[in-house]
């Protein structure tokens, strides 16, 4: 696996080297225009040049001294003539022989700030030395140093491979082990989202990568250094380490330049964060009544502290925005753009079920655990959020109702006044006009005092409601300070004030009958004979007959 991967990674360095450089000889890469240009020799920097007077851009005259350079580097040692100056009205030439190297002129010279005959000088003795160096490589003792320097380099190359292959074995094997006793699989209860099997392969793979990963690390930086030892590659060197080396020393460059934007943006949050701290720590102080406010209900406190974090980071974001890497990016604002589009289109009922959060919430028709009635649905609220409200009925099934659904509907709430003197239940009854409506008042509060739940003081009350035609509706009133049990409450009453008309022989009439009132017996249970029908009395004969 190693040796292929050498070998892919050696090809592709070379591809990579022969598509960036011309294959006879390495020589600047193209860029735009600049003031100046490096004149190179054998892929060094030699000297640096600006335009020249006659049009000619700093580029090519670049070029042209190089080429001039590298033609006499590789001239035979019998045929070199000496580098000198040779002084002209306009220019300083610099020729060895009849050819002609550079010419400075007085442009150049000012320039540079200097005189022509002294910057002539100094570009003559850069190229002498050029010249030297480059002949030195190409000598017998260099070539044979190269050699010996490139065969070092690649026992210590095998050596380095030799050792990764080594780490991975041993780490496999000490992962074997120390998984069988460490690793568990990772469950939910009874379901296993992960096995330790397949914990160890993800482990295992890493490991494989990381192997990777370096070996191609060492095979790119071993490659640049081998091309550095010979003349004829020498040029690929800085060139492959460039394609690493410069993006990292961009991301370097980039990352010190905003570290100042950094301490902003950091010091910025932190102090957000402790405020918002602080802002929660009063909102729970005012939710538990230890601090008081005018105006101010506890059971507000929890959901402004929301609305008010919300709004703080808001702010904070739009602050601290321009100072994020790449904000001002095309790419970064048509982003947020479409972001912003796609939340306008898809949130409209959410934001309505957010602003109705808000309003139910200043409004205050409920709070949590309160026993209400919405539309048809009544029950205990579990939970009040943003968006939704959750109440549970009374026949323990969880109903989730959208706060928009809630704000248009009519909120019946049978908690809010419990503790200012209760709830009135009331029910109606209706009964014969030959009963006593003292007595029917008396029996109808008895009932209602023997019920649970309902309250001494106030005390309860019936008030006749209509006068039928057949019976009269008494409406019984009795007050409650436990609203959760009304359907207990109210099957309790029902059941005394039946016991209490059948113990007092008084006849409810609902539902309304007709009946030969001489002649049959009342329609109320019978202790004789409970459970069965009472025939007709009738009386055949006058009294006295």
């Amino acid at each position: 696996m190693i040796k292929r991967t050498v070998l892919f990674s050696l090809l592709l360095c070379a591809a990579a080297a022969a598509r960036a450089l011309p294959a006879d000889k390495p020589a600047a890469v193209e860029a735009a225009p600049a003031a100046e240009a490096e004149v190179l020799l054998d892929g060094k920097p030699v000297l640096r040049l600006r335009a020249s007077l006659l049009k000619m851009s700093a580029q090519e005259r670049a070029r042209q001294v190089g080429e001039r350079l590298a033609e006499l580097s590789k001239a035979a040692p019998g045929k070199l003539r000496p580098v000198e100056i040779k002084e002209e009205p306009a220019s300083s030439d610099i020729v060895s022989g009849a050819l002609v190297i550079m010419s400075v002129t007085d442009g150049d010279a000012a320039a540079a700030g200097l005189g022509r005959q002294e910057l002539a000088r100094q570009r003559a003795e850069l190229i002498r030395g050029a010249l030297a160096a480059c002949r030195e490589d190409y000598t017998t003792r260099s070539l044979l140093l190269g050699g010996l320097l490139a065969l070092l380099s690649l026992a210590v190359f095998a050596v380095a491979l030799k050792f990764i292959s080594s780490a991975y074995t041993a780490s496999l094997t000490r992962l074997d082990a120390w998984a069988k006793a460490n690793i568990r699989s990772i469950r939910i209860q009874k379901l296993e989202l992960l096995n330790a099997a397949r914990i160890t392969a993800a482990i295992t793979l890493f490991l494989k990568t990381v192997r990777v990963a370096v070996t191609l690390l060492l095979v790119y930086f071993y490659i640049p250094l081998l091309f550095s030892f010979f003349p004829w590659t020498r040029g690929y060197s800085p060139v492959l380490f460039g394609y690493i080396l410069h993006p990292l020393a961009s991301l370097l460059k980039s990352f010190l330049g905003y570290i100042p934007d950094l301490i902003f943006v950091t010091v910025t949050v932190t102090v957000v964060h402790y405020l918002l701290n602080l802002l929660k720590v009063v909102a729970e102080e005012l939710h538990a009544g230890n601090i008081r406010l005018s105006g101010f209900y506890p059971d507000w406190s929890r959901p402004t502290f929301q609305i008010v974090r919300f709004i703080i980071w808001a702010f904070t974001l739009v602050i601290v925005f321009p100072y994020l890497p790449g904000s001002s990016s095309p790419a970064f604002k048509g982003i947020s753009v479409f972001l912003g589009v796609l939340f306008s289109l898809g949130s409209t009922s959410a934001i309505a079920n957010a602003v109705a959060g808000v309003m139910l919430t200043y409004m205050r028709p409920f709070k949590t655990g309160d026993r209400v009635k919405i539309g048809e649905t009544v029950g205990d609220v579990m939970e009040k959020t943003l968006l939704v409200t959750r109440i549970r009925t009374i026949k323990n099934i969880s109903v989730t109702m959208p706060n928009a659904l809630i704000l248009g509907s009519h909120i019946v709430n049978y908690s809010s006044l419990c503790e200012e003197g209760g709830i009135i239940l009331n029910t109606t009854v209706t009964i014969g006009y030959d009963a006593p409506w003292p007595k029917i008042h008396q029996l109808l509060i008895s009932a209602a005092q023997a019920t649970p739940n309902i309250l001494k003081e106030p005390a309860p009350f019936v008030l006749q409601k209509a006068l039928n035609d057949y019976h009269v509706s008494y409406e019984l009133n009795a007050y409650t300070n436990t609203p959760k049990g009304m359907a207990a409450t109210y099957s309790a009453m029902h059941a005394n004030i039946q016991d209490q008309f059948n113990a007092a022989g008084v006849e409810i009439m609902s539902p309304a009958f007709t009946g030969i009132r001489d002649a049959n017996a009342p329609a109320m249970p019978s202790p004789a004979a409970p459970g069965r029908p009472t025939g007709f009395r009738v009386n055949l004969f006058k009294d006295g007959a």
